[in-house]
């Protein structure tokens, strides 16, 4: 039986660290390489016997992960916030690292995380992108309504970014320098350009065949839409990778930091150890939720009627992981409870506000 050797990597942009120790702690091989994939292939063609690899997870780490993943017996990547064998050392180099996570290996001390595959890696960058355009798209638009401000130009703040409106508005603005006139107009073009590209990768994601059963059936809980849906499958990936509905919560940064010490117990803040992506978007999802949701809109009351209004959005928000991750486990529609003096879901609101049809394969 062959010897199964350990593997440190110490990533970065331009090169990869590593070192190659056997079970007892004794160094095999070190080195530094050239963080290319033909380079990191070679390398490891080389290798005589199995061997099992780990590295942090950082920016650069995913394709080296994909890169070099085929030659390992198993890899794995850690989690950033947990490697404090790395962080907390008093002497600190590329080489160093890289022998400090072959020793995590090889003692199975080391801190892993999840990876999702590149499929889903890919995918989620779109989504990941898609954020960014909207907030550019959000820039425009307040940009829009200063430059009019400034100039004591009046204007309906609802109606502004109408496209007719607009129009109008440019032809009858008066005593408003010319320059102004052309940063609207380059704002406009802006605007525009941001709405129609996330429109383009809202429409590409939906149309994924790994996302539109999932999506069609997160889709189903009243206060979720179909971004909400797609934020959840993209972040979360696989939800059996959480055992209870307590470890996703905590995920998503929805519970209070906890520090125990002998017989005192402390509880702080949100903690920001978290999926800041979940987080923001949950949130937001809770504060209209209960206006679809009767469940949560009664959860809302109850928590509410505490008198503290933050608390019971974050109480609707850990319902509705619990939601998304029954419907996600089950594979089953969501299926509401009666809640007692409170109607059934359809209403005039949902009636007129249906969710939009996702596209077929």
């Amino acid at each position: 039986m062959n010897e199964t050797y350990y593997t440190g990597f110490d990533v970065h942009k331009k090169t990869v660290s590593y070192c190659v120790k056997r079970a007892g702690g004794e160094i095999v091989q070190e080195g530094k390489l050239l963080a290319r994939r033909e380079v990191l292939r070679a390398w490891a063609a080389t290798q005589s016997g199995p061997w099992r690899g780990g590295m942090e997870a950082t920016l650069f780490s995913a394709w080296i992960y994909d890169t070099l993943q085929p030659y390992a017996q198993q890899l794995q990547m850690g989690h950033p916030a947990r490697m404090k064998a790395i962080s907390a050392g008093k002497k600190k180099s590329d080489r160093l690292d890289a022998r400090t996570l072959a020793d995590l290996l090889r003692c199975n001390l080391f801190p892993r995380c999840y990876v999702l595959s590149p499929e889903m890696r890919d995918l989620r960058r779109l989504l990941r992108y898609r954020h960014l355009v909207v907030a550019e798209s959000v820039r425009m638009q307040n940009k829009m309504a200063g430059l009019l401000m400034e100039t004591g130009a009046p204007f309906v703040k609802a109606r502004l970014h109408g496209k007719k409106y607009f129009a109008q508005l440019i032809e009858t603005l008066e005593e408003v320098p010319e320059s102004v006139k052309d940063l609207l107009k380059m704002s406009r073009s802006a605007l525009e350009m941001f709405e129609t590209m996330q429109k383009r990768l809202v429409k590409r994601l939906l149309a994924a065949p790994a996302l539109q059963a999932r999506v069609e059936l997160l889709c189903t809980i009243p206060g979720v839409g179909p971004i909400r849906a797609l934020t959840w499958a993209l972040e979360i990936a696989d939800p059996f990778r959480f055992p209870s509905i307590g470890d996703a919560v905590s995920y998503c940064g929805l519970t209070a930091a906890f520090h125990s010490s002998s017989d005192q117990v402390q509880r702080g803040p949100i903690s920001k150890q978290r999926n800041a992506w979940l987080q923001s978007t949950l949130i937001e999802a809770a504060k209209l939720a209960p206006r679809w949701n009767p469940q949560l809109a009664a959860v809302h009351a109850r928590e509410l009627g505490r008198g503290h209004r933050n608390r019971a959005t974050l109480q609707v928000a850990r319902k509705l992981v619990a939601y998304l991750m029954a419907v996600d486990k089950s594979g089953q529609p969501f299926q509401p409870r009666e809640v007692p003096g409170v109607t059934a879901f359809s209403s005039k609101k949902n009636e007129a506000n249906p969710l939009p049809p996702l596209p077929s394969a």
